[in-house]
């Protein structure tokens, strides 16, 4: 299973630079980069919660399940 983080494209359909969504949602620059390329392990509720405030989405917009290649299901 994979989760991957779209918060790139979240961004640049705002047109939000990243210092400024750092700013604002009181992140360093160097963190909110690891979330936006994907490479980040976990993300806070608090973190999610501010991302859709400042950038006015849902988590959903921000979060896409990808399931992994030749993985079953419970229900095959």
């Amino acid at each position: 299973m994979s989760i991957i983080f779209r918060l790139d494209r979240v961004m640049a359909g705002r047109k939000m630079p990243l210092n400024e969504l750092a700013r604002r949602i009181g992140l360093t620059d160097s963190n909110l980069s690891i979330l936006k390329t994907g490479k980040a392990r976990a993300v806070r509720v608090n973190t999610l919660d501010a991302l859709c405030r400042e950038l006015g989405c849902q988590p959903g917009d921000l979060l896409e399940y990808v399931p992994d290649e030749g993985t079953e299901t419970e229900d095959e």
